[in-house]
């Protein structure tokens, strides 16, 4: 499978040039972030991917839905792959929220506030991650699986830090 940070969001743009947090509740792409989502298309074109799971926060959905309009991919959406709450970019939306700006999608497996307590511990992380590799693992044609994630999602899984829209391919 291959794993996908999402690209640039308002709270990454904020957060990069000052350390500081902008106190952003799951935020949108900036328009570099669009640029970048609009970029990975081309990416995970050549690798052959078929099928795309996607976090439930904004910037990994708007991501997700920039590359499956562009390659006719559906979006399943996997709570599994959210990021661990630490920061204010990662208080989620509602579920009912989502479900108006998406409505093309399944959010039914969420619960309306889906994305965990003030801070997730680096173990409960670990313990999330396992679990979705080991589910992961079970799913024919993985390797056409793109996963739009997040930076410490992917650290749990790779122990790889990586930039917005960067991949990283994953057994």
């Amino acid at each position: 499978m291959i794993l996908v940070r999402h690209a640039e969001s308002e709270w990454n743009h904020h957060f990069s040039r000052t350390r500081i947090d902008p106190g952003i509740g799951d935020p949108a792409l900036t328009e570099l972030g669009r640029t970048q989502a609009a970029r990975l298309t081309e990416r995970l074109a050549a690798e052959g991917v078929t099928r795309l799971l996607a976090s439930p926060y904004r910037r990994t959905l708007e991501t997700a839905s920039i590359v499956a309009r562009e390659l006719d991919l559906s979006i399943t959406v996997e709570p599994l792959v959210r990021e661990r709450c630490v920061f204010s970019c990662d208080l989620g939306t509602p579920r009912s929220r989502l479900v108006e700006l998406w409505p093309g999608l399944d959010f039914s497996g969420l619960e309306e506030c889906w994305w965990g307590g003030p801070t997730e511990s680096e173990a409960s992380l670990n313990r999330r991650a396992a679990m979705f590799r080991r589910r992961i693992a079970e799913t024919p044609n993985r390797s056409t699986l793109a996963v739009v994630t997040h930076w410490g999602f992917i650290r749990a899984l790779t122990g790889e830090e990586v930039a917005n829209a960067a991949c990283v391919r994953s057994g």
